[in-house]
């Protein structure tokens, strides 16, 4: 018994040296330079040991845009792109003809540059002396005046980041709900068609509590990437994120390292310990609610 207890260790010891290297040693170098007041990469050096980084960063009022930022992304994106994607995914589930063909269309902003899909979205919403974009078009057709998106007023460009970031995370979630709706055992939709039950209440009834494991899964990971959102932005705001009031946590960490404002690593890592907290916060409150509304079927 011994022996193969050892063995299984053996096969695991590449994945732990790999997690440790590069997942446990940098989580607790970080927090250790979260604490290392005015240290210097270069010369490897600080003055003090304390709590000030955190203060500093915490009274920053580019960190708290940055914070506002993405909580509102998170708040909007996440719900709605999981519920759009469920939407579709049950479309396409009962589509018999064309479904593979639909499944790859909606697929594929997922395997396209974000870059790229970035300046799509440019073009779309932005004003330029030529042309007022496509969206101010339609705009156009209702009687209202054009919107500057891009350059213009804080609520129509986080109204653009959102739609980005929904369009670009969507494929991945039509995928993984279009396999889980798949995976329903069909005698009990078979068994409810007996009995004369609505569609309504069989997508209630069964569909949602079979695969409520997979829409949390969802979720939980939707939370964390938007939480980590930043080459969207980017994508569509350029570089300079505080002066267009856009930009984000993990972006201030970057922002903190490398950008005009770069050479503060101090700084940068206790921001990156506190986005860390955050996360971890909600991805706790998540699984906790999860044990109470999942339904795991034997």
């Amino acid at each position: 018994m011994e022996r193969r207890s050892m063995k299984g260790w053996l096969y695991l010891l590449p994945a732990i040296l790999f997690l440790g290297l590069f997942l446990v040693y940098p989580l607790i170098d970080v927090f250790v330079y979260s604490f290392e007041e005015g240290y210097n990469f270069a010369s490897q050096t600080y003055h003090g040991v304390g709590g000030y980084n955190y203060a500093y960063v915490l009274r920053d009022p580019y960190f708290l845009q940055a914070v506002r930022n993405t909580f509102i992304l998170v708040v909007i994106t996440v719900p709605l792109s999981t519920g759009i994607a469920l939407l579709i995914s049950a479309g396409l589930s009962s589509i018999r003809p064309l479904r593979n063909l639909f499944q790859t269309v909606y697929f594929l902003p997922y395997v396209t540059n974000t870059l790229a899909v970035g300046l799509v979205f440019m073009i779309l919403f932005k004003k330029t002396p030529y042309t007022d974009g496509f969206a101010n078009l339609i705009i156009g057709w209702f009687g209202h005046g054009p919107i500057d998106f891009i350059d213009g007023p804080y609520a129509a460009k986080m109204f653009v980041l959102c739609l980005y970031t929904i369009w670009v995370v969507m494929p991945f979630k039509i995928l993984i709900l279009t396999s889980a709706l798949a995976s329903v055992n069909q005698s009990y939709y078979n068994a409810a068609k007996v009995d004369g039950t609505s569609r309504f209440r069989i997508f209630v009834r069964i569909t949602l509590p079979m695969i409520s494991p997979t829409l949390v899964y969802l979720v939980i990971t939707g939370f964390i990437g938007a939480f980590k959102a930043y080459s969207d932005a980017v994508a569509l705001f350029g570089t300079n994120l505080n002066a267009a009031e856009m930009n984000t946590i993990v972006g201030y960490v970057y922002d903190m390292l490398y950008g005009n404002s770069g050479g503060y690593p101090s700084y940068a890592s206790a921001a990156a310990i506190i986005l860390f907290a955050i996360v971890l916060t909600i991805t706790c409150i998540n699984l906790l609610v999860s044990r109470k509304y999942v339904h795991y079927d034997a």
